[in-house]
Parts: structure tokens; sequence; C-alpha cells
């Protein structure tokens, strides 16, 4: 049994932390989870918690590790595999990001945020039709949700295909409408 579930207090503290995260009080967060992690540091949900919070805070290396930390307690936690998969891209680690998200893929083929990642690292390093087929992937797997639209205008934006880019913004103003306005604010003069 561990130490939180022997201690009432540790699924509260898990919840307020979340609550904190969702708020994007993500120092008080990481605070909480840290202290949550004193209780019970084999917990891959609270590590995975942790490196979002570190994520939040532009605390990539620490997010990183503890992500690491989150798979080796549970190698098929897909999330975890997919944000390591971000992280290692903004560091800058592109090839370490593509065997990361090709393992996550591995695991579950079928998470479209994962593919939306891969095409990230792919349009990273000028593979185009890559990041499109990556990106086209998660659009198939989740059609109604706005990160692979928002992904693919940004697709469109890099290769100056304002047509294609009008397409996905007339989506998203469904979708995401805060994303579109972005997008008619930038490139099409509407707001």
């Amino acid at each position: 049994m561990s130490d939180s579930a022997l201690n009432p207090s540790g699924p509260a503290l898990y919840a307020e932390a979340l609550r904190c995260m969702e708020q994007q009080e993500n120092e008080r967060a990481r605070v909480l989870l840290d202290q949550l992690l004193l209780e019970d540091y084999r917990d891959p949900k609270v590590r995975y918690a942790s490196a979002m919070a570190h994520i939040a805070l532009a605390a990539y290396r620490k997010a990183g590790c503890e992500l690491l930390r989150s798979i080796v307690l549970d190698r098929s936690f897909v999330p975890a595999w997919r944000h390591l998969g971000f992280v290692q891209l903004t560091l800058g680690k592109e090839e370490e990001a593509l065997k990361t998200l090709r393992h996550a893929l591995e695991l579950d083929p079928a998470y479209a945020e994962t593919w939306c990642v891969l095409g990230d690292v792919h349009l990273d390093l000028g593979e185009y039709d890559e990041a499109r087929v990556a990106f086209d992937h998660a659009l198939e797997l989740e059609p109604d949700n706005p990160e692979p639209h928002r992904k693919l205008a940004m697709f469109h934006v890099s290769r100056g295909d304002m047509k294609s880019l009008r397409a996905e913004y007339e989506l998203l103003k469904t979708l995401d409408a805060d994303m579109a306005a972005q997008i008619g604010s930038l490139f099409f003069d509407e707001q």
C-alpha cells in the first residue's frame, strides 16, 4: 500500500494541485506535488502532473526528468511518452523525440495527440510530407479535436498555403474560436 493511500490528505492534495494547474497557479501546484512526492515518490500520475507543472513553468529539463521517472514507474503510460517527445523537441533533440514518439505510437497508435507532436517534429526537421501525414492521421483519428486542426493551420502557414489555411481557419471558428481569431487577425485582416 502506498504512503498516499495511508494518508487521507493525499487524494485531496492531488486534487488541489490539479485545480491549481487548471487555474494556472503552476508554482503552487508544483509545491503541492513535491509534497505528495515526499509521501510517495513512486506514483507515476503524480510524477506526470509534476512534469506538466514544470512544462507550464518552462522548466523543460525538470519536466523531462519527471516524465522519465513516470515512464520508469509505468512503461505503458502513453501521455508521459507523448509529453517526453514534446520536451525533447522543445530542447532541440528532434531525433530523440522521433524515437520517443514512435515508441508511444507502438503503445497506442490511436492517440491523436502523439501524432500531432510527431508532425511538429517532422515540421521542425523540414520533413513536410511526413509532417502532413502525421497531422492528417491525427485528424482521421479525432476529426472534432481542435488540436490537429491547429497543427494543420500552422503547417499551411509554414508552406505559404493561404487557401488551405483559410479552410482550417473556417473550421477552427467552431472548434477553437480563440485560435481562429488569432489566425484571422494575423492572416486575413479579420478580428
